[in-house]
Formats: C-alpha cells, structure tokens, sequence
C-alpha cells in the first residue's frame, strides 16, 4: 500500500511493480552540491547515463511537503534554484511534511522499495568529534533503511577512520567495488583498509540478496572509488580542506551548515576542481548503481 505522504511517478511506480532496475538519485546534489545551472545539468546527466545502463532513474526530494520519487524537468528546475532546499535528515521529515516546504532525505527511498541509491559521498564523522559530537544521520540511516547506498567513499571534509569505525559499530557492511581500501571522494584511496571487495556488480548483487535474506533492517555501502582520471591527488586537497576548514571556524559555521560551507570554500579554493571531481564520481556512481540495480532485480527473478 502506497504511503500517503509519497508521490511515485508513474514511470518509477511502473518499474517498481514489475521488478525492473530502479536507482535512486538524491537531490542534494543538485541544491546544495553546485551552482546553477550546472546543477541541473549534471542532475538530467545522471537520470541520462541510468537509463543507457537499462535502469529507471528515481530522483528523489521533499517539494511542498510531498515526498517525491521521480522527478520530472520542472520539479528538477526548482530544486535547482530554490534557495531554501533544506539538507534534511529523517527527523526533519514531519516539520518538512505539515510545514509544505522543501528538502532531501534517502529515507524517501525505502519508502518507496527501492533497494538502490546513487550520490556522491556520505556524510559521517566530523573532524572534530571529540568536542562537537557532530555525526551526519547518515550513519544512522544507513543502519535502518533496506538501501544499497553507492559512493566513493565518504566526504573527504569527514574525519574517515572514525567514520568507518561508526559503520562497524553500526553493523553497516562496507564493500568495496574492485578496490581494497576506503575512498576518499575526491581521491581514490584513503589509505584504510575495508573489509570486504567485490569485483563486479553481480558480486555486489549477490551479497546484497544474502544480506537482506538474513535481516530487511539496514543497508550497505557500496564503496567506488573516483575515475583515476579525474582524482585530485589526496594530498593536494588535503591542504585545501585545511584552508577550508580553518575557514568554517573563523566564521563559526556549524551543524547542518559546514558541508554546504567547506564543499563551495574547497570548490573556490581548487578553481572548480573539485567540482568536476564531484560531477566525475556522482555519474561514476550512477553508472554503478544502475549495473547493481539490474543484476539485483535479475536475481530476483
């Protein structure tokens, strides 16, 4: 049954029913990740590159307090413009819902049964933890929602040996695509190991199928590194994510505020590097997503 809050478009409902390939797309991206109107076309880029791997793209957000799964051009052009997108968690849900505004939350995606959502990279562990306690909802839905979520890696602003200690103590299995250690988003490698590789996406399916035989609360991370052709060398932006982050706290930018902050500071401080980069690994992701969904929903057959 259709919860009452959710609007499915037809052609993900359809898709859905079947038992085809659908990959969920988060909004973020598109409002707070980059500027218009590159935000928009990277946006219909990755719903493009899906469809050519023969799965339903499933852009998901919150407009006017309707969980949307599937958006069409319009809704698209709005979430890229508007200025009050909010990067909403789980608990901003029914203040988004009875309030009609706007946001963005993965949780939208298991609500609708979609086992796979593509972004860029998680949230996680904040640097600074010790005295902020700053740790992205993310982890936490991770833990809870039946999602295969693809990305390389987590942030590379996060503090990343304790983001994936937080995955371990969440029971949130970490695989990583053809690769044995944890990307670092704008890098390929974060010099930590993962526990577990997959080679191909009938690999990842399969696992995916035995995790949710074994329990349907949580889900995993599908860890893909950036295309070597577009990585920026970790050290190099490692230097411009100090810059930015001494930044952020000259200014006291805090909470939900200091990624949109320190990704559009590193974005100026690169000259548009790191936007590319991020462009480079959302359809490297996207492309893998669309690869798992089909091999999942094949299986499943």
């Amino acid at each position: 049954m259709t919860h009452p809050d959710l609007d499915i478009a037809p052609e993900v409902a359809e898709a859905l029913l079947q038992g085809r390939a659908v990959v969920a797309l988060e909004s973020t991206i598109i409002a707070h990740g980059m500027p218009y109107p590159g935000n928009v076309v990277t946006a219909r880029a990755l719903e493009h590159i899906i469809r050519n791997e023969g799965a339903i793209p499933a852009t998901i957000a919150v407009l006017a307090g309707r969980l949307k799964v599937g958006l069409d051009e319009s809704e698209l052009e709005l979430v890229a413009q508007s200025p009050g997108m909010a990067k909403a968690s789980v608990r901003d849900l029914p203040v988004l819902i009875a309030g009609k505004r706007d946001g963005a939350t993965m949780r939208i995606a298991a609500m609708a049964g979609i086992r796979v959502f593509a972004t860029g990279g998680i949230g996680g562990v904040h640097r600074g933890v010790e005295t902020t306690a700053d740790v992205s909802a993310d982890l936490t839905e991770l833990a809870l929602s039946p999602v295969a979520v693809i990305s390389a890696g987590a942030k590379a602003i996060l503090d990343l040996p304790r983001t994936l200690e937080m995955l371990e103590t969440l029971s949130v299995p970490v695989i990583g695509y053809q690769c044995d250690e944890f990307p670092a988003f704008y890098s390929r490698s974060s010099g930590l190991r993962i526990p577990a590789r997959a080679d191909s996406p009938e690999e990842i399916a399969a696992i995916l199928a035995a995790r949710w035989r074994l329990s349907n609360i949580g889900g995993a991370l599908i860890a893909n590194p950036i295309p070597g052709a577009d990585e920026i060398p970790a050290q190099k932006i490692g230097a411009q994510i100090a810059v930015a982050l001494q930044d952020a706290r000259a200014k006291g930018i805090a909470g939900k505020e200091v990624t949109p902050f320190l990704l559009a500071r590193i974005r100026d401080l690169t000259q548009g590097e790191s936007q590319r980069a991020n462009v480079a690994l959302a359809l490297n992701n996207a492309q893998l997503g669309a690869r798992i969904a089909r091999s999942f929903s094949t299986s499943a057959e």
